[in-house]
């Protein structure tokens, strides 16, 4: 037995309780990254961390693995972390280095993109507010007051980053870093003090010393040693600008974000894997989901202006976090194709052959084995052709990958994924709608509408932005107009006219209401224009302007005006004479907020100040200005949760004091542009193509994640701006109804729901099959065992079942030379 004396001991056991991570070596060449002396196919996945719960990320990231990802991309969100200047917050769903731990603890790479400027459809890019208004700022250009906030910023998260070990090069995820974001689409507005900046970006970043490389994304000319790399639905087209620079896809689009107003976007996920296997087969290195989980825009974190809460992007995981299939499964089995062949690809020699009509062939060759692509980037065409003394068929619009050059492995257009349909099942802890019971009060601004009292003044429309400061979605505009019986506007015939660029102008003359106006998504300068009646003698006009996200993209989208410009008119007519007061020049009255929101209604703290102020008697519907109350319990299990807020129309909501966003459920998605006919994977994706639900609310469901909410009791707050009844408001949980599968023959099938055991088998048959997921049928020929019995025999009672789609399984069949499937609809 050994003995060690006592010091050498307390030492032994301190470095076996603080051992070191080594060092991760990450360098690249023009062809691959190269981990710890490995060439990679390196496959990655965007989820962002504020866009979930601190409780979400083992499962996502869990998930993100299982799927065949290699790393986690996201990034670090500046207004959130310093929302005050040098006031910063990394706590909850903000914990960037726990986070980040979570995807060590998984197992993963991660790639952070500090940026500091995101876009991501967040608010303001992600810059906080106060950035704008120092004195002398210009953002995003050669501006030293600007460039020393961000390198602070950055120098934070670096310094963060580095204090916990978190880069490669310290033995932690982070292989690669990114600095500005896709500013090589709005540098030309920028002159030559944008090309200035990039080189400042650049450098900057390098003498951060991180040790692992820095990416510029959507940046042509970027300086070395950053990599260059490509946004976009594809890029397979995409060239880096140097030759020692891999070929890097830091956002391939899984499908969009959507707008209130606008429908539901979908992107196939035959085409995705199409975009993926196409970079790899023209010489992709890394490649990046642009969103894998989208998530949700809590609280006022949704920019645009008019994104929605909710941030679902038709990711392969869904905005709740469960898996959106076939597009998960799909991409998971593509994932385990080009992982298998990694070698092949990363050292091979490459052969390309043009084989006609739009179909290419790419070889990569070894000593040991070789793997061959076939493309037929042809949009409605099928191609068979020989290759190599075989022949091959592909279908239109895909890629099939041999990792022996003999026989195919996967094909893009081949989905053998299961089909999962969700639905939103009723709250079994109790009886809702039901066993809500309201509460309300009035939201308080006689201040404002009867008084104008504000906090501040001037004799100037001011810009939303510089008053509110991200404050509130709300900025009161007040002012006052004497009249006499000799002002030439003075007739029975008036109007008042407000130039706006917010979202909602809410107008109130003499703390009387007197209409409200909204823009559209995209054309956000309107025209108030509204009849009025104005008293002899002194009139208040209130005016309201409310944003809905502050714009997040474009050059120089921070000087994009918010809030009334002006000019406000009044327009006085007589016959047809007109005579106009213009009341811009007059002394104006502002106040940020709203009463209700300031004295934090939301707050279950806020119960014991003014409960007496709540009423339970004659609850008002379709009344503008108005909080709602409500308790309520937490659907029981563990699926995740969502509220119906149907019936209201726009406002925002809280669970347990904590906000899950803005909620619009009366905006209704235009009539344009959905069709009947079932999607056609085939040909380019742009975010109109394979939309749904024209003329349903843009949002009716909004995610409240679990970990907001206690076991017992819970407390809904609604502040309900335009008018609703919240009399029809329930909460439900989202799971698997039926599953539904086509898969092809030689594939082996899987089945499973989330944990749920299988119940019954609805429809079974191997063969050619007709029909789609919920419609299947028999088709001309069918193998000679019963397909339903096998599939019982095989899944009904367990969670989950995998079936060999063969002949070996299914008995033979009269199918003749064409490619047999298997399709199935399960529930549970």
């Amino acid at each position: 037995m050994l003995s060690l004396p006592t010091p050498l001991l307390f030492l032994f056991v301190f470095l076996l309780l603080h051992s070191f991570a080594c060092a991760v070596d990450v360098s690249h060449d023009g062809r691959a990254i190269t981990i710890d002396g490995k060439r990679r196919v390196l496959l990655s996945g965007s989820i962002h961390y504020p866009r979930s719960t601190a409780e979400m990320w083992p499962d996502l990231i869990g998930k993100a693995k299982e799927g065949g990802l290699d790393a986690i991309e996201t990034y670090v969100f500046w207004d959130v972390h310093e929302p005050a200047r040098r006031q910063y917050n990394f706590a909850g769903n903000l914990d960037l280095v726990r986070f980040l731990k979570t995807v060590q603890d998984a197992g993963l790479y991660a790639v952070l993109r500090i940026g500091p400027y995101v876009c991501a459809e967040w608010t303001y890019g992600g810059f906080p507010v106060w950035l704008h208004n120092l004195p002398g700022v210009e953002l995003r250009t050669a501006n030293d007051v600007y460039m020393n906030e961000m390198k602070n910023f950055t120098s934070l998260i670096v310094n963060m980053m580095k204090q916990e070990s978190l880069f490669a090069s310290q033995g932690g995820p982070i292989i690669l870093a990114q600095i500005e974001n896709e500013y090589g689409n709005v540098m030309s507005a920028y002159g030559d003090a944008g090309k200035a900046y990039i080189d400042w970006c650049a450098n900057m970043a390098v003498s951060q010393n991180i040790g692992v490389p820095w990416i510029m994304c959507q940046q042509s000319d970027a300086p070395q040693p950053m990599i260059n790399t490509c946004n976009g639905w594809y890029c397979d087209q995409f060239t880096p600008n140097s030759p020692d620079s891999p070929k890097m896809w830091t956002e391939n689009w899984t499908g969009w974000f959507k707008n209130w107003g606008g429908p539901d976007p979908h992107r196939t996920a035959e085409d995705v894997a199409f975009a993926v296997a196409r970079f790899f087969q023209t010489g992709g290195a890394f490649q990046n989901y642009y969103m894998y989980h989208g998530g949700t825009n809590f609280g006022r974190t949704a920019g645009g202006p008019y994104i929605t809460t909710s941030y679902d992007y038709d990711a392969p995981l869904d905005e709740y976090g469960n898996l959106n299939q076939p597009k998960w499964g799909h991409l998971k089995e593509l994932h385990a194709m080009l992982h298998s062949v990694e070698s092949t690809l990363t050292n091979g020699n490459i052969t390309n052959v043009d084989l006609g009509n739009s179909v290419f062939a790419t070889v990569y060759a070894t000593p040991e084995q070789s793997t061959c692509f076939l493309g037929n980037t042809n949009a409605t065409s099928d191609a068979t052709f020989v290759f190599e003394g075989k022949q091959f068929t592909v279908p239109a619009w895909s890629v099939s990958i041999l990792p022996d050059c003999q026989n195919e492995g996967y094909n893009t257009a081949k989905v053998n994924a299961q089909t999962s349909v969700m639905v939103k099942e009723p709250n079994k802890a109790e009886s809702q709608p039901e066993s809500l019971r309201w509460t309300w009060r009035p939201e308080m601004a006689d201040e404002q509408l009867v008084l104008g009292k504000g906090h501040v003044a001037a004799h100037r429309l001011v810009d939303q932005k510089d008053a509110a400061n991200d404050a509130s979605d709300y900025l009161w505009y007040m002012t006052s107009v004497h009249l006499k019986d000799d002002d030439p506007i003075w007739s029975d015939n008036m109007t008042l006219r407000v130039n706006c660029t917010g979202q909602i102008l809410h107008a109130y003359v003499n703390g009387k209401y007197l209409g409200s106006q909204w823009a559209k998504y995209g054309v956000f300068n309107y025209v108030f224009e509204q009849d009025v009646k104005l008293n002899r003698g002194n009139n208040l006009i209130a005016l309201l302007s409310v944003t809905i996200g502050l714009q997040n993209y474009g050059p120089m989208f921070d000087l994009v005006q918010n809030g009334i410009p002006g000019p406000v008119e009044i327009e006085g007519r007589k016959g047809d004479e007109r005579v106009i007061k213009d009341l811009s020049g007059h002394l104006w009255s502002y106040k940020v907020g709203l009463h209700g929101i300031s004295h934090k209604l939301f707050s279950v703290d806020s119960d014991s100040a003014s409960a007496s102020n709540w009423q339970s008697q004659a609850l008002p519907i379709n009344r503008t200005m108005t909080w709602y109350k409500t308790t309520f319990k937490a659907p029981l299990g563990t699926d995740p949760v969502v509220v119906d807020l149907q019936g209201l129309g726009k406002g925002e909501a809280w669970v347990n004091g904590k906000s899950i966003g803005r909620y619009w459920p009366s905006y209704d998605a235009g009539l344009d542009g959905c069709s009947s006919d079932p999607c056609d994977y085939r040909g380019p994706y742009d975010n109109n193509k394979c939309v749904s639900k024209c003329g349903q609310p843009t949002q009716r469901w909004y995610h409240v994640p679990r970990s907001f909410m206690e076991e017992d009791v819970n407390t809904l707050v609604l502040f309900e701006e335009f008018g609703g009844n919240p009399s029809l408001v329930n909460f439900r949980t989202v799971t698997v109804g039926t599953v539904c599968a086509d898969a092809y023959e030689k594939k082996t099938l899987e089945l499973a729901c989330q944990g749920r055991p299988i119940s019954a088998v609805k429809f079974a048959s191997f063969g050619d099959p007709q029909g789609a997921c919920g419609s299947f049928s028999k088709g001309n020929c069918e193998g000679s065992k019963d397909a339903v019995s096998i599939l019982q025999n095989a899944c009904v009672g367990k969670q989950s079942c995998s079936i060999d789609v063969s002949e070996n399984t299914f008995g033979s069949t009269t199918c003749g030379s064409i490619t047999k499937r298997l399709a199935v609809e399960v529930t549970f």
